[in-house]
């Protein structure tokens, strides 16, 4: 068996920096054989200037809307958004192909090796039976009508078990989970929170200010978007709490629920979570390109990462977002706070990311017997990244 022996200005394992003085050893699968000594590490060393990290994990995803970039107006807001997605999604499934196919290169040429995707149809399976990227299927269910909870369930576990039979991975690569507080009626939740198996959860969380409203006072914007999709929610009542603590009890203590975007996540929220005894594993993901892009503003990405709890990254989607690209998810994080640290960066792009998907045997950082990818990062200035900074994949 042949090795390749890579050596960079510094290493980036996954959890913290390594010097120069380090080399990664790895086999002709890509496999980690170990981290030597320079000085032991003999001839043939492929030196790099910059970083050697473990391959990106791309947490949150909708590959199935990838051949929508460019087609809703940035800034729109959210209820326009939702809108905009629900009623302009369908073209011929030659294009949609097609577009699937270009943004899965897209993020293998940016070092993601696994991704958690949004799943509300069965279009991406082709391409995912390729093998090229690592997927933990989320099978998203939706129905704020409580009568259509049983029809809109049943769906989801059609969908679950086809991906289940024809995609090449093991049945817990996928879940059913709820779309977000405000599209799922607490007869859809319980059927999604009690599905057997169903252990790794997602969620939107907290996207925009309208949603706070919805729950708060059964004000704003959401309002005129259900009265334009023909959905009555004469039903609803307001919970006078966020649309986070309101929705958390539905969760189960075993399970682990990725909280997607945390636009408007608080002191309060997280308090509650701190003290909520039931409170599954929290993660909070950040898909700051697409916050930016629909107009909802940053979340506290400060605040979260004091919380206690970890926080990973996202792409979200190419309606939502310019591309796929966890490098430049970073930037936006890097350029808005300033403040916060490259390894912390890195560590929420690889290990936490790995770790939230319950893929860390494999992939988020550089251990014997892993086969994580290695990518590397240059034009990293005072160990910060800039706009300039760009990622090569090397395995």
């Amino acid at each position: 068996m042949s090795y390749r022996k890579l050596n960079a200005d510094h290493l980036f394992t996954g959890q913290k920096f390594l010097s120069s003085d380090d080399v990664l050893v790895v086999d002709d699968k890509g496999t980690i054989e170990a981290i030597v000594p320079l000085a032991e590490a003999g001839e043939g060393l492929e030196k790099f200037e910059g970083i050697l990290s473990p391959g990106f994990v791309n947490c949150h995803c909708h590959l199935e809307l990838s051949h929508m970039k460019g087609m809703i107006p940035e800034k729109s807001g959210m209820s326009q958004f939702v809108l905009a997605v629900v009623q302009q999604r369908h073209l011929s499934e030659e294009a949609i192909l097609k577009s699937i196919n270009e943004a899965e290169n897209e993020m293998l040429q940016n070092g993601i090796v696994a991704v958690g995707d949004i799943c509300n149809n069965l279009i991406t399976i082709r391409q995912k039976h390729q093998g090229n990227l690592y997927y933990h299927n989320f099978i998203e269910a939706s129905g704020f009508v409580p009568s259509i909870a049983g029809q809109r369930f049943t769906r989801s576990v059609d969908f679950f078990n086809a991906f289940a039979q024809l995609y090449p991975l093991p049945v817990e690569s996928n879940s059913i989970v709820p779309h977000a507080p405000y599209s799922v009626s607490p007869e859809l939740f319980e059927r999604i929170l009690s599905f057997p198996g169903n252990h790794i959860m997602t969620m939107h969380n907290q996207e925009a200010v309208a949603e706070e409203e919805l729950f708060l006072r059964k004000e704003g914007d959401f309002l005129q978007m259900y009265k334009e999709m023909n959905i009555d929610i004469s039903f609803f009542k307001a919970t006078g709490k966020s649309s986070l603590q309101a929705a958390l009890p539905y969760f189960k203590k075993n399970q682990k629920l990725l909280l997607v975007h945390n636009v408007t996540t608080n002191e309060n929220d997280i308090s509650y979570l701190r003290h909520l005894h039931h409170s599954p594993d929290i993660y909070f993901c950040l898909c700051v390109n697409a916050n930016l892009y629909i107009g909802n503003g940053l979340p506290d990405i400060p605040l979260l990462a004091n919380s206690g709890f970890p926080l990973v990254i996202g792409t979200d989607s190419l309606a939502s977002n310019k591309q796929l690209h966890i490098l430049d998810e970073l930037k936006t994080i890097q350029e808005n706070f300033p403040s916060i640290q490259l390894g912390d960066l890195l560590q929420w792009a690889t290990l936490n990311g790995a770790q939230a998907l319950e893929l860390d045997k494999l992939f988020g950082s550089f251990e014997k017997g892993k086969s994580p990818g290695v990518i590397h990062i240059a034009n990293i200035y005072d160990r910060r990244i800039t706009g300039s900074t760009t990622v090569e994949r090397i395995i």
